[in-house]
């Protein structure tokens, strides 16, 4: 016997139309949400770069682009061991080893050492900091040897493969949290902590110079503290770059033309990387110093000032602080967002003097659990 086939059952008319509809609706949504996205979305083929200037790029530029994308856009390779550089720049001995070597202890493996020493050899207290030194030159306060100092110290960092953060400290910086918390919130970011802002008072862009056109506009001049704290890309970038670390070295110095006195290490990375990759840094840095004095220096903390309090509240800040250097003083506040949500802002705290050794010691264990 052989089986009869059963009727097929068609879509009425009416279905077929609601299925129709339908389809060319989804077409529709998914075309115009890649037309107009929300104004947070960025596509990950254009996050590396802001769009171009409306002129034509020089060649100089246009190659200097090509290689900070390719550095942005090539996937990073983790290894296993995924280590953070810590890089000392001083002027000699470093009055914090003591600290240091106990901040470290018990993370060998995953952390490197390097000192750059601008004035004398220095004398150790802390085996971990024996044979740490690289090649170091002179450096001189406000001069484009500062910028060079950072180039070099990260050159000898980025040797090492399992280097995945470099954080720049000087010899009066402090740690404020344990290696454990420091690790997790460095790592745990695809952020750059690189201090960025406009000033458009004497000590931001007045300091500015036409000269550095047309690479580098008045409007994307920026300014922010020299301790950063960086991924690998970024590192990458920075000993890559040549065309505007030469601007800066040529046209932001002290003595300028009209009584200007520019300082490479204030403005070049936060104007290379309002430029270059603006949603990659945070916009602070990760190392605290307190300006509130208005000097042209920052507070610096004696033997007698370094209390459990002190530290607590340093420690508890979750909010940065732009003011510009005009006459309007204007103040701007912005949590320190990590992953998208807001956290304490600092990891290393300075001016530190060496007379507060002892104290820092005591409380280390106490004030780093916070």
């Amino acid at each position: 016997m052989k089986a009869v086939p059963l009727p097929r059952q068609r879509a009425s008319p009416k279905r077929r139309v609601w299925i129709l509809v339908i389809a060319a609706f989804i077409t529709i949504a998914i075309a115009w949400a890649y037309l107009y996205p929300p104004p947070h979305y960025k596509s990950p083929m254009r996050d590396w770069l802001p769009a171009e200037p409306a002129r034509e790029l020089t060649d100089e530029e246009r190659a200097s682009r090509v290689v900070f994308r390719q550095i942005l856009t090539t996937p990073l390779v983790r290894s296993k061991s995924s280590k953070i550089a810590f890089m000392f720049l001083t002027p000699g001995t470093l009055p914090f080893e003591r600290l240091w070597e106990k901040f470290f202890e018990g993370h060998d493996g995953r952390y490197t050492i390097y000192v750059h020493a601008s004035r004398e050899k220095p004398e150790h207290v802390s085996p971990i900091f024996i044979g740490r030194e690289i090649h170091s030159e002179k450096v001189t306060w406000g001069k484009i040897s500062m910028v060079d100092a950072e180039r070099r110290l990260l050159a000898n960092a980025l040797q090492d493969i399992d280097n995945q953060h470099f954080v720049l400290l000087s010899d009066s910086c402090v740690p404020l949290h344990n290696f454990d918390h420091v690790y997790d919130y460095l790592m745990g970011t695809n952020l750059s902590f690189i201090d960025c802002f406009y000033d458009p008072g004497p000590h931001g862009n007045f300091r500015y110079s036409q000269n550095m056109l047309p690479e580098v506009t008045e409007a994307d001049f920026r300014k922010g503290s020299q301790w950063f704290s960086v991924k690998r890309q970024h590192a990458l970038m920075i000993v890559a770059d040549s065309l505007y670390y030469t601007k800066f070295k040529l046209h932001c110095r002290p003595g300028m033309e009209d009584g200007r006195n520019c300082y490479a290490d204030e403005h070049y990375l936060p104007t290379l990387f309002h430029m270059m990759d603006p949603d990659g840094i945070a916009n602070w840095s990760v190392t605290h110093v307190d300006w509130s004095e208005g000097k042209w220096h920052p507070k610096a903390y004696r033997a007698k000032d370094v209390t459990f309090e002190l530290l607590k509240n340093i420690t508890s800040i979750d909010m940065s602080y732009h003011v510009t250097s005009d006459s309007k003083k204007v103040v701007t506040e912005n949590p320190c967002l990590w992953n998208g949500a807001k956290r304490p802002c600092y990891l290393f705290a300075r001016k530190f003097y060496p007379e507060s050794i002892n104290n820092l010691m005591t409380l280390f264990s106490n004030y780093t659990l916070i």
